[in-house]
C-alpha cells in the first residue's frame, strides 16, 4: 500500500471530537410514504397543484394529462409554417416507410398507412415532445411477424392473424398505461445502452437479410430469422433468382444510400434524403407500368383499399387459442417500442434543452396503440429516422404530427390507387436503407474502448437475434445486463485509503500515488449498500484486507497493526444482515487483537445500528464523523498506549537497580 514513513496531520484532538448524530425517529407510515415517493414520484408530479383553487386545479389536470391544451395558448403562425414543412416531409417518409413496415410484419400494406393516421393524432394531444414523429418501426414489426408467424401462418389464416396483431397491439398499450400510470418506468431502463445498441443492430441485419427475398424476388421464403435459416432459403432457391427485380433493388437501394449520404455531409439538404423513400416509390411505380415488369417476375403491392381506417375493436380475438402469444408479444413489443420511443425523445429534447417527463409519454404511447388497435392500426412509436427528419426539417410542436397525419388521410382517400404498380423491391430497397443506419459500429467500438464488458453485452445481444432469434437475443441481454447488477451489489467495491501528505484529506491508495498509509491503522471504504446480498462477502474482504495488511507490515518491519476504520460515508443503507455483518466483524478484529473503528455512517445507517444495538457494540466512542477524527483518536491512543508502556518499563528497571544496590 503505502510507506511507513507518516506525517501526523494536525489535528484538533484537544477538543472532543464531533459525534455522529442519530436521526430522529419517524412514524412507519410516514417513512413509507417517503420511500414510496422517493421510488415512483421522484419528479413530485402533484407539486404544481400545491395551493391552487379548484378550478385552476381543474384546469391544471387537463394540461397533465393532455399537454396539447399547456402549449396550445402559446402557439403562433411562425411555429405553424415550421410544423407544416417539418409535417409534409415527414409524411413523405411516413407512406413508403408505413407500407414497407406492415409487409415486414406479414400485415397487409394499407395497415401502414393506418398505422399513419390515427396514432399519431392521438400522440399529438398526449405527448410531451416536440419532435417525435410518430409511425411503425421496423423492429417492432419484425417482432410480431416472428412471434406471431411462429403459431399462425399470415398467408394460411390472414383474418386470424390480423386479429391477433390488433390483440398484441391493445396489450402493449394497456401494458404501457398501466406502467406510466403505476409510475414504473424504471423497468424500461433495465434495457441499457448497451442492450439496446447490439439489439437493434442485430435486429437490423436481420430485417435486411430478410429483404433478400423482395431483392431476389422469390416467393417462397423461410420464416425463421436467424442468419442460417435464411441463407439456407436464399442459396437453396438459386434457380428461381430474378435478375429484373436483382437490378431494380440494386439501383434504388444505391439512390437510397447516395442520398442518405449526400444528407448527412450536408444536413441542410436532409430533405434529399427524407424524399428519397417516396422518389423510389414514384420512379418504381412509374417504370412498372410502363415496362409491365410485373409480367416478368416483378413484384408488385397491388390494390390498396380507399378510405379511412375501420373500425376493429370487435376483432380483438381475446377469446383466442393464442391468446397467450398475443400476450407476450404485446408485452416484448411493447418495452421494446418504449425503450426505444423515450430514447429518441429524450435525445431531440435535449438538443432543445427541454425536459419529456417519461412516465407520461408510456401514457401517451400506450393511449395511441389502445385507440390503433381499435382502428385498423398495428404498433407504433416514435421511430429515430422519422424523428430525425422532422427535427432537420425544423418542427415546433407537435402540430407536425397533426399534418402528416392529415396527409397520411388525404392519401387513404384519395391516392392509394397510385401505389397498385409500386413493387415489392422498392419497399426492400428502402427497408434495407433505413435498417443500414441502426448498425451502430462505431458505437460498438466506443463499448470496447470504454467499457469491456458492455461490449460483451451489446455483442452478445447482437449474435443472439442473428444466429437465434429477437427473442433469445433479447432475453441474452437483459439476463446479461441483470447479472451485471447484481454482480455490483453482491460484490461491491472496497478499498484502502491513505493520507495525502500536507491535508487532512484521506483517499484511495490505488488512486492516488502520493497517499501513504497510516503506521498501525488500516483504513477502508465501502462503497455500496450493505445488504444479505453482499453482506458474506463484505465479511470475508475485509478479513482479507486485514491479512494482506499484517504480511505487509510483517515483511517490512513496520509496526503492528492496531485499529482497523471502516469508511461508510458510501454506505446509502443497510439491512439486518449487514447489521449482523458488522457485529461479527468487531467480534474478528477482537479475537486478532484489533480494534474497529467507524466513520461517518449514513442517516439510514445509523438509525438501523442505533435500534440493532449494534453502537452498543461498537462503542459510541469509536464512531466517528470524519476519518480524520478517527486516525488522531486511534493515534492517540497509540503513543499514549507506548508512553505508557515506556514509562512502565523504566520504572520497573528503576526498582531492580534499587533492589540490587541494596543488596
Amino acid at each position: 500500500m503505502g510507506t511507513g514513513n507518516y506525517d501526523y496531520p494536525k489535528s484538533n484532538f484537544e477538543q472532543p471530537p464531533h459525534k455522529v448524530a442519530i436521526p430522529p425517529p419517524q412514524p412507519f407510515i410516514k417513512s413509507l410514504k417517503n420511500a414510496v415517493k422517493e421510488t415512483l414520484f421522484p419528479d413530485d408530479p402533484l407539486r404544481q397543484f400545491k395551493g391552487q383553487s379548484p378550478a385552476r386545479k381543474f384546469i391544471l389536470g387537463v394540461q397533465y394529462v393532455f399537454p396539447f391544451f399547456d402549449w396550445a395558448a402559446s402557439y403562433n403562425l411562425s411555429f405553424f409554417k415550421s410544423d407544416i414543412i417539418a409535417g409534409i416531409t415527414i409524411a413523405s417518409l411516413a407512406i413508403p416507410q408505413g407500407i414497407s413496415y406492415a409487409k415486414l410484419a406479414n400485415l397487409p400494406p394499407i395497415l401502414g398507412l393506418y398505422s399513419s393516421f390515427i396514432p399519431p393524432l392521438v400522440y399529438a394531444m398526449m405527448g410531451s415532445s416536440k419532435d417525435l414523429a410518430v409511425g411503425t418501426v421496423a423492429v417492432a414489426s419484425l417482432l410480431i411477424g416472428s412471434m406471431l408467424g411462429a403459431v399462425v401462418n399470415a398467408n394460411e389464416d390472414p383474418k386470424l392473424y390480423l386479429h391477433l396483431a390488433f390483440t398484441a397491439t391493445f396489450i402493449a398499450g394497456v401494458f404501457q398505461v398501466s406502467l406510466g400510470i403505476l409510475r414504473l418506468g424504471f423497468i424500461v431502463d433495465f434495457l441499457s445502452h448497451a442492450t439496446i445498441i447490439g439489439f437493434m443492430g442485430g435486429a437490423a441485419t436481420v430485417v435486411c437479410l430478410q429483404q433478400l427475398k423482395g431483392i431476389l424476388g422469390l416467393e417462397h421464403f423461410t420464416h425463421g430469422t436467424d442468419l442460417v435459416s435464411v441463407l439456407r432459403s436464399v442459396f437453396s432457391q438459386t434457380h428461381k433468382w430474378r435478375w429484373e427485380s436483382a437490378v431494380l433493388g440494386v439501383g434504388f437501394l444505391f439512390y437510397l444510400l447516395v442520398a442518405r449520404y449526400v444528407s448527412t455531409k450536408r444536413p441542410k439538404l436532409f430533405w434529399i434524403s427524407a424524399m428519397a423513400p417516396l422518389t423510389s416509390v414514384i420512379l418504381g411505380s412509374i417504370l412498372i407500368y410502363f415496362t409491365h415488369a410485373e409480367k416478368h417476375g416483378v413484384q408488385v403491392i397491388g390494390e390498396l383499399k380507399k378510405g379511412l381506417n375501420p373500425i376493429t375493436i370487435m376483432d380483438l380475438s381475446f377469446g383466442s387459442q393464442y391468446l397467450s402469444t398475443a400476450i407476450k408479444t404485446g408485452i416484448v413489443t411493447g418495452v421494446i417500442a418504449l425503450a426505444e420511443g423515450i430514447a429518441v425523445g429524450r435525445s431531440f429534447a435535449m438538443f432543445k434543452n427541454y425536459n419529456i417527463d417519461g412516465n407520461k409519454e408510456m401514457i401517451a404511447f400506450g393511449m395511441m396503440n389502445i385507440a390503433g388497435s381499435c382502428t385498423s392500426c398495428y404498433l407504433t412509436t416514435g421511430p429515430f429516422s422519422r424523428s430525425a427528419v422532422n427535427f432537420n426539417a425544423g418542427c415546433k410542436t407537435a402540430v407536425s404530427n397533426i399534418v402528416m397525419a392529415i396527409a397520411v388521410m388525404i392519401t387513404l382517400l384519395f391516392l392509394t390507387p397510385l401505389f397498385h404498380y409500386t413493387p415489392l423491391v422498392v419497399l426492400s430497397s428502402i427497408i434495407i436503407s433505413a435498417m443500414l443506419g441502426l448498425i451502430n459500429y462505431e458505437e460498438a467500438i466506443h463499448l470496447w474502448n470504454l467499457d469491456k464488458f458492455d461490449f460483451v453485452v451489446c455483442m452478445s445481444a447482437y449474435f443472439g437475434v442473428v444466429f437465434g432469434s429477437v427473442e433469445i437475443g433479447l432475453v441474452i441481454a437483459v439476463a446479461l445486463s441483470l447479472l451485471r447488477v447484481l454482480m455490483f451489489v453482491s460484490r461491491p467495491k472496497t478499498m484502502a485509503l491513505g493520507h495525502i501528505p500536507e491535508s487532512t484529506i484521506y483517499r484511495s491508495i490505488d488512486q492516488y500515488q502520493n497517499a501513504k498509509s497510516v503506521p498501525g491503522i488500516l483504513i477502508l471504504q465501502i462503497d455500496a449498500p450493505i445488504y444479505f446480498a453482499n453482506s458474506s462477502y463484505l465479511r470475508e474482504r475485509i478479513s482479507r484486507w486485514v491479512d494482506e495488511e499484517e504480511d505487509r507490515l510483517k515483511c517490512s518491519g513496520e509496526n503492528s497493526l492496531q485499529y482497523v476504520i471502516l469508511a461508510l460515508s458510501a454506505v446509502g443503507n443497510i439491512d439486518t444482515s449487514g447489521i449482523t455483518m458488522l457485529g461479527e466483524v468487531k467480534k474478528l478484529m477482537e479475537r486478532r487483537g484489533l480494534k474497529l473503528v467507524l466513520t461517518n455512517p449514513g442517516g439510514e445507517v445509523i438509525k438501523k445500528m442505533n435500534k440493532g444495538k449494534l453502537i452498543e457494540v461498537i462503542g459510541q466512542e469509536w464512531i466517528y464523523l470524519t476519518v480524520g477524527e478517527a486516525v488522531g483518536a486511534c493515534n492517540f491512543m497509540l503513543h499514549t498506549y507506548k508512553n505508557v508502556e515506556k514509562q512502565t518499563s523504566t520504572g520497573s528497571s528503576g526498582k531492580e537497580s534499587r533492589n540490587d544496590s541494596n543488596v
